[in-house]
C-alpha cells in the first residue's frame, strides 16, 4: 500500500493471548465468543501487528510487538507464539534489518506494544534498533514511570529504560505532524497520552488504531476493555475519531485482531459498522 510518499507494510511479530473477559469488559461473553473464541483458560488469540512506513528518507516502524525476552512464567500466562512470525523475520522478508530502522513511533509503552524495543545480547538488555530514534509522548512517559498508576504492571522498564539512558528517546508534546503526512492523534481513554499515527494524502488515509480499537470486534462504541483507564472517555474518543474516519473513508489498521488487518467503516444508527474488510490490500 502507498500513501503520500510512503510504502506501507504490515509487520507480523507473532501472537499472544489475553483473558477474553478482560478484553471485552462489560460485554457479555455470549456476544464476544462468537467472533473471538476463547481457549480452555478463557484467553482469546491476539496478533501483535506493527506497521512499517518507508519514504522521505526514513524507515519508520510503528510499535514493536511483544519481543522475545519473556520467561517461562510469562510464556505460560500470555501464550506468546513466535513460531510462525517474528519481528526480525518479517523485516528480513522485506530485506530490512533492525539496523536500517531510523525511527520508531510508539503508540504507548504497554509491554505488548513495545517489547520488541529491546533484546538480550550476552546477558545484557540492549536496544534492538541501535540507529533509531524512539518517539513517545512526554506525558505518557511520565505516566509509565509512575508505579502508582492503575496500569503499572503493563509497563516493563526492560522495554524502554535503556532507550532513554542511551539517548535514543524523543519526547513529543501533544498532537503534531511528526513527519511529512504523518500526524499524531492523542487518545486518553485506554491510557494517558496514547498516540495514534494517521498517514494521509489527498486521496487516502490510514489510522493505526492501537488500543483505541484493538480488534475489529471492538468497533462498536461501547465495546471496550477492562484495561481501559477511562472507559467513558474512550467512548467519546471513538465517536469523534470514527465519525471522521467514516466520512473521509479512512483505512483503520488493527494491531491485535488475529485475522483481519484493516477495515473501512460506515456510520449506522449512531454507531459504526464495517463497510469493507480490505485486509491491507
Amino acid at each position: 500500500m502507498k500513501i503520500a510518499n510512503y510504502e506501507l507494510f504490515e509487520i507480523e511479530t507473532g501472537s499472544f493471548a489475553l483473558d477474553g473477559g478482560s478484553m471485552f469488559g462489560i460485554v457479555p461473553k455470549t456476544f464476544w465468543e462468537k467472533t473471538n473464541p476463547p481457549d480452555e483458560k478463557n484467553r482469546i488469540e491476539l496478533a501483535a501487528r506493527c506497521l512499517l512506513a518507508i519514504g522521505n528518507g526514513k524507515i519508520i516502524l510503528i510499535d514493536s510487538g511483544n519481543g522475545e525476552k519473556y520467561n517461562s512464567k510469562r510464556q505460560e500466562i500470555f501464550k506468546f507464539n513466535n513460531s510462525q512470525f517474528s519481528l526480525e523475520r518479517s523485516l528480513n522478508k522485506l530485506n530490512i534489518s533492525a539496523d536500517d530502522i531510523t525511527d520508531l513511533i510508539l503508540t504507548h509503552l504497554h509491554f505488548d506494544h513495545c517489547g520488541g524495543n529491546t533484546k538480550i545480547e550476552n546477558g545484557n538488555i540492549i536496544p534492538t534498533f541501535k540507529n533509531a530514534i524512539y518517539h513517545v509522548q512526554r506525558n505518557h512517559w511520565d505516566w509509565a514511570n509512575d508505579l502508582q498508576v492503575r496500569d503499572a504492571k503493563s509497563f516493563l522498564k526492560e522495554n524502554f529504560e535503556i532507550i532513554n539512558s542511551n539517548s535514543q528517546l524523543n519526547f513529543i508534546d501533544g498532537e503534531k505532524e511528526i513527519f511529512p503526512n504523518i500526524n499524531l492523534i492523542i487518545s486518553n481513554g485506554h491510557t494517558t497520552s496514547l498516540q495514534l499515527p494517521l498517514i494521509s494524502d489527498a486521496k487516502s488515509s490510514l489510522l493505526f488504531c492501537a488500543d483505541l480499537m484493538p480488534t475489529i470486534s471492538h468497533l462498536p462504541l461501547t465495546y471496550g476493555m477492562a484495561f481501559d483507564l477511562r472507559p467513558l472517555e474512550i467512548v467519546e474518543e471513538k465517536k469523534k475519531i470514527f465519525t471522521r474516519a467514516a466520512k473521509e473513508k479512512w483505512i483503520l489498521f488493527s494491531e491485535h485482531d488475529p485475522i483481519v488487518k484493516s477495515i473501512s467503516i460506515k456510520e449506522v444508527e449512531n454507531n459504526f459498522a464495517i463497510d469493507e474488510i480490505n485486509n491491507f490490500e
